[in-house]
C-alpha cells in the first residue's frame, strides 16, 4: 500500500495478572521471587496498513482489545512483540478526561495538553478562541476541570485534539458521551478533516456511523483480529461473530434457518400454531439475512376439528417493539377453513427492505371478525438483518439520482 500513514505489524501485548497483591513492604520483601502471575494477552499478532487520508474503523466487543490497540498505535503503551509505525503528527483522544489534571482549569488545560501534542504557547495563543468555542465552554474556561461534567470534559478534550490539526487523528469511544449537538459538530469536523486528506482511526460501537464515514472496518474479538475489509464487510464479520458468540454460549446451532416448536395455548383451543421455521438462501451457512433476500415464515399448526374463516396473521417488531409491519391472510385475500390434522401457513417476504438490526416474529391465529383468537404467539422468532451497503437508515428504497448543469440561456 503506497503512502501508508500507520503500519502495525504482528503487534501483541501481554499484561500479568498477579494472583495475590502485598499491601506493605515488608510483605513484599519476606514474598520476593515467590509472586504468582498469569499471562493475559490483550492483543495477538494484530497486522494491518492505514493509507494516508483512510478513516477506519475498529469493531469489536467489550473486552476485544479495541482501546489497547489504539493505545499502542498512538504510543500510550509499547507492544510486547511487534512493531507500529506513524507517519505524520498523531492526536489521540482516548478516554475521559485523559491527560487532564483535574487541579487546573481548563484554560490551563488547554495549553497543557496542546504542548503535550507538539505545539508551542505561541499556538495555542492562536488557536485559543477556536478551541474554547468548539468545546462551547466560554463560561466555564477558568472553572478547575474537577468540576466538569463527563460532556464538558469531552468536548475540551476532543476541541484541543482536532484543532491541533494532526496528520493521524485517533478516537476511542467517548464521543458516545457528548449530547446529540456536539456529535453531530463532531462529525462535521471529522468529515472536514477526510477532505483535507487527513487519516483517522476510531472506535465506535455505532455501525451506521462506521457504514457512513469508514473506508474500511477492523473486527477484533478476545485480542485477535477476525478480519479487515470495506465498511459493510466489516460491519457482517462484527454481528456475524455476535451471533455465532450467543449461539456458542447458549448452545444453539448456528444455522440462522431455524424451527422454534412451540407448546399449545394454556386454554385448549380447535387450532394452535406448533412451530414456526424461517427460511432464506443463506441457510445454513449464517445466520443472517442479507437486505434485499427473501425471508420465508413458515407457521405450523394443528387443528383438532373443522374451524371455518380462519385467519393467519403476522407482525415484524423492531428490538425496542416498534412495529414495523402488521398483515393478515384475510387482508391478502386468502380464506381458509382448517381441516382436521396438521397444516401450514407460508408467509413470504420476497426481499427484505430493511436494513441492519434485529427483528422480532409475532404470529396469530384468529377468526375473520376478529373476535376469537385461537392462538398468539409474542416474539417467538427473531431474525437478523445486514446490510451490505453504505445507506444508513431502516429502510432500504429505490433511489436513483441525476445530476447536471443547467443550460446556459
Amino acid at each position: 500500500m503506497s503512502n501508508v500513514a500507520v503500519e502495525v505489524h504482528d503487534v501483541s501485548k501481554r499484561f500479568r495478572l498477579f494472583n495475590e497483591k502485598y499491601s506493605s513492604l515488608k510483605e513484599r520483601l519476606l514474598h520476593i521471587g515467590q509472586t504468582t502471575y498469569e499471562d493475559f494477552w490483550a492483543l495477538r499478532d494484530i497486522g494491518f496498513e492505514v493509507a494516508e487520508g483512510e478513516t477506519v474503523g475498529i469493531l469489536g466487543r467489550n473486552g476485544s482489545g479495541k482501546s489497547t490497540l489504539l493505545k499502542c498505535i498512538s504510543g500510550i503503551l509499547q507492544p510486547t512483540k511487534g512493531e507500529v509505525r506513524v507517519r505524520g503528527q498523531l492526536a489521540a483522544l482516548l478516554e475521559l478526561g485523559a491527560g487532564f489534571q483535574p487541579e487546573l482549569s481548563g484554560r490551563e488545560n488547554i495549553y497543557l495538553n496542546a504542548s503535550l501534542l507538539g505545539l508551542s504557547t505561541r499556538e495555542v495563543d492562536r488557536r485559543f478562541d477556536d478551541i474554547v468555542a468548539f468545546a462551547e465552554l466560554e463560561h466555564f474556561i477558568d472553572n478547575q476541570v474537577k468540576y466538569y461534567s463527563s460532556g464538558m470534559y469531552v468536548r475540551l478534550g476532543f476541541a484541543v485534539a482536532v484543532n491541533v490539526e494532526p496528520d493521524v487523528l485517533v478516537v476511542d469511544e467517548v464521543l458516545a458521551v457528548g449530547d446529540e449537538k456536539f456529535q453531530r459538530k463532531c462529525l462535521e469536523r471529522i468529515k472536514q478533516f477526510q477532505e483535507e486528506g487527513r487519516t483517522i482511526l476510531f472506535v465506535t460501537h455505532a455501525a451506521d456511523l462506521v457504514r457512513a464515514i469508514c473506508d474500511r472496518g477492523v473486527v477484533l474479538a478476545d485480542g485477535k483480529m477476525l478480519g479487515i475489509g470495506t465498511a459493510g464487510e466489516a460491519i457482517r464479520l462484527f454481528r456475524e461473530h455476535l451471533l455465532e458468540s450467543g449461539a456458542a454460549r447458549s448452545g444453539e446451532p448456528v444455522a440462522v434457518a431455524e424451527r422454534i416448536e412451540l407448546a399449545p395455548p394454556p386454554t385448549q383451543q380447535p387450532i394452535h400454531v406448533t412451530a414456526i421455521e424461517l427460511d432464506h438462501p443463506g441457510t445454513g451457512q449464517r445466520r443472517y439475512i442479507i437486505t434485499g433476500e427473501p425471508l420465508r415464515v413458515r407457521v405450523l399448526y394443528h387443528a383438532s376439528e373443522v374451524v371455518e374463516g380462519v385467519v393467519f396473521a403476522i407482525e415484524m417488531h423492531d428490538l425496542e417493539g416498534n412495529l414495523i409491519y402488521a398483515s393478515d391472510t384475510d387482508i391478502m385475500g386468502k380464506p381458509f377453513d382448517a381441516m382436521p390434522g396438521e397444516g401450514v401457513a407460508d408467509f413470504l417476504y420476497e426481499g427484505m427492505p430493511l436494513l441492519d438490526g434485529a427483528f422480532t416474529l409475532n404470529v396469530g391465529i384468529r377468526n375473520r371478525t376478529g373476535g376469537t383468537v385461537y392462538d398468539w404467539r409474542e416474539q417467538e422468532a427473531r431474525f437478523e438483518v445486514m446490510n451490505p451497503g453504505q445507506a444508513t437508515g431502516l429502510v432500504a428504497m429505490a433511489l436513483h439520482a441525476d445530476i447536471r448543469s443547467a443550460s446556459p440561456a
